[in-house]
């Protein structure tokens, strides 16, 4: 159900207040704000409930996922919706969110200044049973760090999947580029470059030089 007229305009509004300052950028006209890291992005979406109010998740994703929509790929923060009921009930809402907000936005960058930051930080999560995703960067992360024997064993938990959709065997045949170069810390990390150029421009995001090392 599209928001009540107010409601989006309140948001932004908060937004702006709260996020603007730090340099995120509004995509469009959306709920969704975006902190710009080169290689990786804060993201902050102001979600919505079934009927006219907002929710709040914060989050980091890794561009070398190469897709043309913005994704969670590490939770920050999640925050239940609450409804639209007046003006100035939502207008607290909003500030309480978006100021929430700012400051996941903050911790996300003190967690990650670098890519050796993200691939410690990943290579120390467990991998969960049956999430792909979880192995395949759990395999870049180690392969980053200089560790091609975990690297190996990772990509290859990717590849002793079922591919059961187009998505799972596209990720599986990155998985073997991946997994035949796991040994050249060089090599992961041009074909991490392209991929996260690649990213950038399927999500209309400006090219920016890279430095994932």
């Amino acid at each position: 159900m599209a928001d009540r007229s107010p409601v989006l305009q309140i948001l932004t509004s908060a937004a702006r207040e709260s996020l603007k300052p730090l340099g995120l950028t509004q995509q469009g006209r959306s709920r969704l704000w975006v902190d710009d890291h080169g290689w990786w992005l804060g993201v902050v979406e102001f979600t919505p409930p079934r009927t006219a109010g907002s929710g709040l998740h914060v989050g980091a994703m890794w561009l070398w996922h190469d897709v043309d929509h913005l994704a969670f790929h590490v939770d920050a923060v999640r925050v239940g919706s609450e409804l639209f009921r007046t003006e100035d009930q939502f207008t607290r809402l909003a500030l309480n969110l978006s100021q929430q907000a700012a400051a996941n936005v903050i911790a996300l960058r003190e967690k990650f200044p670098a890519p050796p930051d993200v691939a410690r930080y990943i290579a120390s999560r467990p991998v969960r049973r049956g999430f792909l995703w979880d192995s395949f960067d759990a395999g870049i992360a180690a392969a980053l760090v200089g560790d091609p024997d975990t690297a190996r064993h990772h990509f290859e938990r990717v590849l002793r999947e079922e591919p059961l959709a187009p998505w799972m065997a596209e990720a599986q045949e990155k998985t073997r580029e991946l997994h035949a170069m796991a040994a050249d810390r060089g090599a992961v990390t041009a074909w991490l470059t392209r991929a996260v150029g690649s990213c950038r421009s399927k999500l209309g995001l400006d090219p920016v030089p890279l430095a994932i090392s």
